[in-house]
């Protein structure tokens, strides 16, 4: 276990200077490697991405501790860190008994790890989701923090690449893993072993009442887009699926040319990409920070504003959720239904086979096998719209009897920090 620690620490030491030039990374290097100092903590929350960070958020906004505590809650990316900064504030003003901050997640080479496990000094960390890192394991072992993995999901293919170092996760496996299906499960405990794995329902779920009671006062976007306006979205797209996106756009336009159709890029550094490509294509675009009052029939507008795709699926007759037309398991589609608005997804969901093929079986999801099929469904659904009333209110029945996850992981939590006491 030393060989292969030390061996681990070698290959951070080289490949941290050359991650300085990655530009994700770039932002919040000096956080990374810790010239900047973690504040001490109670509860350290590590939310690898966007997801996870809204994960973090509903927890915080549940979460009842008997006695007043610190949380740090960390992100790997941008995006995630500009949800939690803007949502903590709404949630540190109700919850006098939380003081929260925000920061980068270091990198897991071991000797930065230590430092950071010794500068936080938590009680206990959770890892939402995915989160396994064994720089961190080791040195939240060694401090004899509580660790659990909530939410934990992992696919048969990251299971087969960790037992390529099968013998070192049993020896730092968390404390508790709290899985979101027996699938999911059964793969966490033939890692760490089949103690203390089990599962709780998907926080996801509980987020349906927290999209259904966002204010009206904060969409925008009616300012852009005129009543009675054909909008098809194309919601998170990744970059190994743009060509597939490109023939929708042109397949659309072509059949209905007054179409207008929202664009958002999973990442926005993907923004300098479309602008070219829609160049090329002779397509019009407008960026959304660029328009200020309605946008005329017909044009595409390049999202390069984060925060909005809720809001640009309530005003759209159709819309497609990216990650799904090359093999990348899909981005979540619930935000577009409980939003009001049937997704259509492409044949690679597997990330989301937690949803239940029942969603399908009831018509709130479309599955398309291709790019055409995208392209029909999407005109399909713009002439003949379900309300997004009747959309919401059918989600809703569906949904309610999946949720309860937040809770059980806020008590989960609250019992181990009553014990740490």
């Amino acid at each position: 276990m030393k060989a292969a620690f030390w061996f681990y620490n070698l290959i951070w030491k080289i490949v941290i200077p050359v991650l300085r030039l990655n530009k994700r990374l770039a932002g919040g290097y000096d956080q990374r490697i810790l010239k900047k100092k973690l504040p001490k903590a109670d509860l350290w929350i590590q939310a690898a991405s966007v997801g996870e960070s809204y994960l973090a958020c509903e927890i915080l906004k549940n979460l009842r501790p008997s006695y007043p505590i610190k949380v740090i809650v960390t992100t790997n990316t941008h995006q995630g860190l500009e949800i939690l900064e803007r949502s903590i504030i709404d949630i540190i003003k109700d919850h006098r008994e939380l003081s929260v901050s925000v920061a980068y997640f270091p990198f897991d080479k071991p000797s930065i790890m230590k430092k950071a496990v010794r500068q936080v000094c938590p009680k206990i960390m959770v890892l939402l989701e995915s989160e396994i890192w064994p720089g961190l394991l080791s040195a939240l072992k060694q401090h004899g923090c509580i660790t659990v993995i909530m939410n934990g999901r992992i696919t048969q293919k990251s299971l087969r690449r960790y037992l390529a170092w099968p013998s070192i996760w049993r020896t730092i496996r968390p404390d508790k893993i709290f899985a979101i299906s027996e699938k999911d499960a059964s793969r966490f405990a033939e890692l760490f072993g089949f103690n203390n794995v089990k599962v709780i329902p998907n926080i996801k779920f509980d987020r349906f009442s927290y999209t259904e009671s966002l204010s009206d006062t904060s969409d925008t976007l009616e300012l852009i887009i005129a009543p009675g306006t054909c909008l098809i979205i194309l919601g998170s797209v990744r970059q190994e699926e743009e060509p597939a996106v490109e023939k929708i756009i042109l397949d659309i336009r072509r059949r209905q040319p007054n179409t207008i159709i929202g664009l958002f890029p999973r990442h926005l550094q993907r923004i300098t990409y479309w602008e070219n490509a829609l160049d090329n294509l002779s397509i019009l675009f407008i960026l959304r920070s660029n328009a200020k009052t309605y946008v005329q029939p017909g044009t595409v507008i390049l999202w390069n504003i984060f925060g909005e795709l809720n809001f640009a699926y309530r005003h759209s007759k159709a819309a497609f959720v990216g990650g799904s037309l090359s093999p990348l398991g899909g981005q979540n589609f619930l935000e577009a239904l409980t939003s009001g608005v049937v997704p259509v997804i492409g044949p690679s969901w597997e990330n989301f086979y937690w949803v239940g093929d029942e969603i399908i079986k009831h018509g709130l999801v479309r599955i398309a096998s291709d790019w055409r099929e995208v392209a029909d469904i999407l005109i399909e659904n713009t002439k003949k719209p379900s309300s997004h009333e009747d959309v919401f209110n059918k989600a809703f029945i569906y949904l309610k009897k999946c949720q309860g996850g937040t809770a059980q992981t806020c008590n989960i939590i609250s019992e181990i920090l009553n014990k740490k006491t």
